[in-house]
């Protein structure tokens, strides 16, 4: 009990991080310090919420995109400092873009098509894009959407790599490419660490992931909410525990947990 002590989590484990760091020091248990990898805190700010009811997951997402059409050279001109430039997507999604999605019907037509003008320069999606989209993508359209001239699609959990569907109309990829791309070593790996290193053998399939038990089995119910948000548990952790370091990462290209919404 008297060895330091630190939780990891990585995407849905960063929400049971959280959680969990608040829950131990309840019980008499402080932590020293919490890492969490691709943050998941708060669904009420991410598309999970009420469905296309909030404009704040649209721009949370965008710089997300316009780093993704970066990567895969769909901007002309291509800033020269990613860094810099998603500086500047950062204060539009939260400013131009922000306004101009509150203001719904009541957006001018000259203000509209700065706005739009602004979205295609961001993220190398068409203007008629995202004037037929009401100026709103949502990821799945994006990752589809944005090499679609070259027949290819871009991943979720990482945007850099590519997907091939079987036909190129469509508004969602058939599959995410990043993951088909680390599936295979991920679990290769650990059946190998559990056989060589732990010196276990088991008949039963090990999932990298499994979606299917997030909508058939997991509980969401939070403190008497609906949805998950467990931001306010970080802070209650971090205020009754001056002394507890939280380490938060993030990547440019991941749709999966976005790193604007984590900021």
């Amino acid at each position: 009990l008297n060895s330091p002590k630190l939780l990891m989590g990585e995407s849905y484990g960063t929400t049971r991080s959280a959680g969990l760091a608040d829950a131990l020091q309840e019980r008499g248990m402080p932590l020293n310090g919490v890492v969490l990898v691709s943050s998941y805190l708060n669904a009420y700010v991410d598309f999970s919420g009420p469905p296309l009811a909030l404009d704040l997951p649209y721009e949370l997402y965008l710089p997300t995109m316009a780093a993704t059409a970066w990567y895969h050279d769909k901007l002309s001109p291509k800033p020269a400092d990613l860094a810099a430039f998603l500086a500047q997507v950062r204060a539009f999604a939260l400013g131009d873009y922000e306004q101009a999605l509150d203001k719904g019907s009541h957006l001018g037509a000259a203000e509209r098509d700065a706005v739009v003008a602004k979205l295609h320069q961001y993220t190398g999606i068409s203007e008629q894009y995202w004037r037929e989209a009401n100026l709103r993508l949502t990821p799945d359209r994006f990752e589809k959407e944005l090499l679609r001239d070259e027949r290819r699609t871009v991943g979720r959990l990482d945007a850099r790599y590519e997907g091939i569907d079987h036909d190129n109309a469509g508004e969602s990829p058939e599959y995410d490419a990043a993951d088909a791309a680390i599936n295979g070593p991920f679990t290769t790996a650990f059946n190998y660490y559990l056989k060589n290193g732990l010196h276990y053998t088991s008949d039963r399939r090990y999932l990298t992931t499994n979606y299917g038990v997030v909508g058939r089995s997991w509980d969401d119910h939070h403190h008497g909410a609906d949805m998950l948000d467990v931001a306010e548990d970080l802070r209650d952790a971090m205020s009754k525990n001056p002394q507890l370091k939280v380490f938060s990462a993030n990547g440019y290209f991941d749709f999966a947990t976005p790193f604007f919404e984590t900021e």
